[in-house]
């Protein structure tokens, strides 16, 4: 499929007034790009559209802000780098923090993470690093070495189980991709526009949610760059800029999709536009540095961008 091959209809802004328009699905864009002429967004309800605002009469409810770019835009993505965990897939409260207590209770080390503290957890970026902050914070188990070195290996030998049984989950499907994941990928990857997944997740895991809810078929056009492939996780900008320098592109052409501070902070301080889909443990998070925000991709009727979207942010055209 040829790039400019996305068509959507022509520009409009319409505000609807109807007291019923649901607010389940309410969106923010603090910081989007005006479209060119040929784009459509279109706005339910009423709300505040990146810099272009829009007023709400008294009494009505916010709505949806559904945005896309038509054929005309000849600008796409050189590369669409995913973050996993939150982004591809909802997993952290429902898969990694479950693996990770099923790991604490088969070692018998009386540590349970709960929702809310796995939430403040998440702060820290990488699973290995995260066990280590937590027992340096609040003291070691009893069965943990003392040694420095050898409590090294102990955390890496927790979470290769903890990894493990986070496959597991992963295999049997119990966790789905979040809405717009695949259309998305498909757009990209039908367009000629490279897709990778930048995660500090561990490779075997990351390389798990792509093949087995991905597919065999996208998951071999997909690179992936993962775990300790790079010295530095997120907020560090080490593994996007190892991403596109691996796959030959210039950061200023990469568009992101996070969903987290931390990783929002990696990708702008590689050079990269980034889009965030809130998650579930992000949505309180401060993402006023994102060049649009969204509470997901979304699938047809209720698509929130596409990929002549994510093209038309590298425009840099912002409504002052």
């Amino acid at each position: 499929m040829a790039a400019n091959a996305i068509s959507s209809p022509p520009l409009t802004t319409s505000v609807s007034s109807s007291s019923s328009s649901s607010s389940k699905n309410l969106i923010f864009a603090k910081k989007t790009p005006f479209l060119p002429p040929s784009s459509s967004c279109s706005v339910m309800g009423a709300s505040k559209f990146g810099k272009l605002s829009i007023k709400r009469r008294s009494g009505e409810r916010l709505g949806v802000v559904k945005c896309m770019a038509s054929a005309a835009s000849p600008v796409l993505p050189k590369a669409l780098l995913f973050d996993c965990d939150g982004v591809l897939v909802d997993t952290e409260k429902d898969g990694h923090r479950v693996s990770f207590n099923d790991t604490f209770a088969e070692k018998e080390l009386g540590v349970t993470w709960d929702v809310d503290l796995y939430g403040e957890l998440l702060k820290i970026g990488g699973g290995k690093e995260r066990m280590t902050a937590y027992f340096n914070k609040v003291g070691w188990p009893d069965k943990a070495p003392a040694a420095e070195q050898d409590r090294k290996e102990f955390i890496a030998s927790l979470h290769k189980r903890k990894t493990e049984l986070f496959m597991a989950l992963i295999e049997k499907k119990l966790l789905p991709l979040r809405p717009g994941v695949a259309k998305l990928v498909d757009q990209a990857l039908g367009n000629g526009v490279k897709v990778a997944v930048c995660s500090t997740s561990n490779e075997k895991a990351v390389s798990a949610v792509v093949s087995f809810l991905l597919g065999s078929e996208r998951a071999e056009q997909i690179q992936i760059y993962a775990g300790d492939v790079v010295p530095r996780k997120k907020p560090d900008p080490a593994i996007y800029l190892l991403a596109a320098e691996t796959l030959g592109v210039e950061p200023s052409s990469c568009v992101v999709i996070e969903d987290s501070g931390i990783g929002l902070a990696a990708a702008k301080a590689a050079g990269m536009t980034c889009i965030v889909t809130k998650s579930g443990y992000t949505g309180d998070e401060d993402f006023e540095k994102a060049d649009a925000v969204f509470d997901c991709i979304g699938d047809p009727p209720e698509e929130r961008f596409d990929l002549a979207f994510c093209g038309s942010l590298l425009e840099k055209q912002y409504v002052s």
